[in-house]
C-alpha cells in the first residue's frame, strides 16, 4: 500500500466479509472484521458499527492480547451498541472463563476523546442499516501570534510557560472514515470532504447492482461519487469496502476507467486479496 498524503494505511475491506483498517504509525485501528493477526498489535480500536463484518472479531481480539501480554485494549464504540457490547462480553466471560479485560468508551457525534497519541478522535453521523458513525482525527497544535514573532528566545520561553493568550490553537483533519453509509455523509459533514486523508467505502462499482439497490442496502455506488467528484477537497482517498461481485483486477479497471481527472491521481483502492 502507498503512503496516503505521507500517511501509511492499512488492512482489509471486503463487503459483506471484513473490515479492519490500520493507522500503524498511530497505533490505532478502525473496526476488526474478523480481527486479522496485524490487529492484535493495535491497542486501540474505533468501532463504526455493530455489524459482524466490523465488530464480530472483538472477543479474540481481546483474548489474544493477554495471552500476548500486550495490555488490555481500548474499545471506542457508539454510544447506541454500548449496552449490548458490555452485555456481549459478559456472555464471552461465562463461556471462556477469563476476563477478557478492556476498557469500553462511548462516544457520539458532537463528542471528542483524546487519543494516547494525542489526535482528538470526534465521531460524525454515518448513514447504514444500523446505527453507524465515522470518525475524524484531528491535530493539535499552538501557533505564536504574530505580534510575538520578533521577541528573543528567552521571552518566547517565558511566553510558552505563562501566556497561553500569546498562541493561536490550530486544529487540522488528518483522517477521517467514514464506515459503512450512504453517499450523504459527504454532502452534510464537512470534515469528509476536507480531512487530509479520506477512507470511504465504495461497495458497489457498475450495473450489476445500480443506484438505487445499493441505496437500499445502505451503501455508496461509484455513480454517486462521480457525481460529486468537485465536492473532495482531500489531499488523497481510499476507497474501500468492495463488494466480492468485484476482482481486484475488475475494481483497477473499472476505476481506471471511470475516475476523472479532478479523482484519479488522488485515489487509491484498498484491493480485495
Amino acid at each position: 500500500m502507498p503512503r496516503l498524503s505521507n500517511l501509511l494505511v492499512e488492512g482489509v475491506s471486503v463487503g459483506g466479509l471484513e473490515t479492519c483498517l490500520d493507522l500503524p504509525e498511530w497505533k490505532l485501528a478502525f473496526d476488526l472484521g474478523r480481527c486479522p493477526d496485524f490487529a492484535v498489535n493495535r491497542a486501540t480500536i474505533l468501532f463504526t458499527h455493530a455489524h459482524m463484518d466490523h465488530m464480530g472479531g472483538v472477543a479474540w481480539h481481546a483474548a489474544t492480547r493477554h495471552l500476548r501480554r500486550l495490555g488490555a485494549p481500548t474499545y471506542i464504540v457508539p454510544r447506541e451498541n454500548e449496552a449490548a457490547f458490555a452485555e456481549l462480553f459478559e456472555v464471552w466471560r461465562k463461556l471462556d472463563k477469563s476476563q477478557l479485560e478492556h476498557r469500553l468508551v462511548a462516544l457520539g457525534p458532537g463528542e471528542e476523546f483524546v487519543l494516547p497519541n494525542r489526535l482528538i478522535v470526534r465521531p460524525f453521523r454515518s448513514y447504514h442499516r444500523v446505527p453507524c458513525q465515522g470518525y475524524a482525527l484531528w491535530s493539535r497544535r499552538r501557533k505564536l501570534k504574530p505580534e510575538h514573532l520578533d521577541k528573543s528566545q528567552d521571552e518566547l520561553r517565558a511566553l510558552r510557560e505563562t501566556d497561553e493568550l500569546a498562541f493561536d490553537t490550530l486544529e487540522t483533519p488528518e483522517f477521517a472514515f467514514t464506515g459503512d453509509t450512504l453517499i450523504e455523509v459527504v454532502e452534510r459533514t464537512e470534515v469528509v470532504r476536507k480531512a487530509r486523508v479520506l477512507a470511504m467505502e465504495v461497495t458497489f462499482l457498475d450495473e450489476l447492482v445500480n443506484v438505487q439497490q445499493c441505496r437500499d442496502k445502505g451503501h455508496i455506488h461509484l455513480e454517486e461519487v462521480l457525481e460529486r467528484a468537485d465536492l473532495f477537497e482531500n489531499e488523497a482517498l481510499l476507497f474501500t469496502h468492495f463488494s466480492t461481485r468485484y476482482s481486484a483486477e475488475r475494481v483497477r479497471e473499472i476505476l481506471e476507467r471511470r475516475l476523472p481527472s479532478v479523482l484519479r491521481g488522488r485515489v487509491t483502492a484498498l484491493l480485495p486479496r
